[in-house]
């Protein structure tokens, strides 16, 4: 029987490569309800000095295997390295299947780019991320009918890009180049828009979109809102 999910509870999901240094998210940690680590994003929250609820995988890249007794009052769930899902599939469906309404994932950058994409696919399916944060982007998914609003500093650097459907009915406020009367349909994309001023809004008409930020150069991200 799936369980329901609380779409008030925010969950994070800690991967393994690189990922935003701990004062990033500082500000957001006391508010995720659950906090899973997938394999070695257990070496990330020990870094961070975040305890994890949750703790999934093959456990074959965690630096220091010991961690796990670090955490007695986590729940592990080992599974096999032969396997059909990765680690932060596993996380995801299980932070899901636990109430999680936005799954947060932070890590997963730099790395291998056959992993890279495989992090982009978890967008396109029913129970996605709603956030992906690594050393220098974050990605933010905005569901048709939301609105995603950023403090941002002029000259910022963004890209939109549909999901597999395509988009359109699209609103924007503070880019340079608006978003207003495009219709994207797959393999369309908006790259290397810029940020006019100190705020900026995203609407997602018909379709969902991924928006790509830098960390360096956009200053107070702010999560998606429903549109009115």
């Amino acid at each position: 029987m799936p369980s329901m999910l609380n779409p008030a509870m925010d969950a994070l999901l800690a991967i393994g490569s690189e990922a935003p240094p701990r004062e990033r998210m500082a500000a957001r940690l006391s508010g995720f309800g659950l906090v899973c680590a997938a394999d070695s994003g257990l070496d990330l929250l020990a870094r961070w000095d975040v305890a994890p609820d949750l703790i999934v995988g093959d456990m074959d890249s965690i630096a220091d295997p010991g961690l796990l007794d670090r955490y007695p009052r986590a729940e592990l769930c080992r599974f096999s390295r032969d396997k059909d899902e990765t680690d932060a599939e596993i996380g995801l469906r299980m932070l899901a299947a636990r109430g999680a309404g936005r799954i947060v994932i932070v890590g997963g950058g730099g790395g291998r780019l056959d992993h890279i994409l495989a992090i982009r696919a978890l967008f396109e399916r029913s129970v996605r991320p709603a956030e992906w944060h690594t050393a220098a982007e974050s990605v933010y998914y905005v569901a048709s009918g939301e609105r995603l609003s950023l403090a941002a500093k002029a000259g910022s650097p963004l890209s939109i890009f549909p999901l597999a459907e395509g988009a359109s009915g699209m609103k924007s406020g503070g880019l340079a180049w608006p978003l207003a009367g495009l219709s994207w349909g797959p393999g369309d994309f908006g790259l290397s828009n810029e940020a006019l001023g100190d705020e900026l809004f995203i609407e997602a008409g018909k379709g969902a979109l991924l928006v790509v930020l830098s960390h360096d150069r956009i200053a107070k991200p702010v999560r998606a809102v429903q549109a009115r």
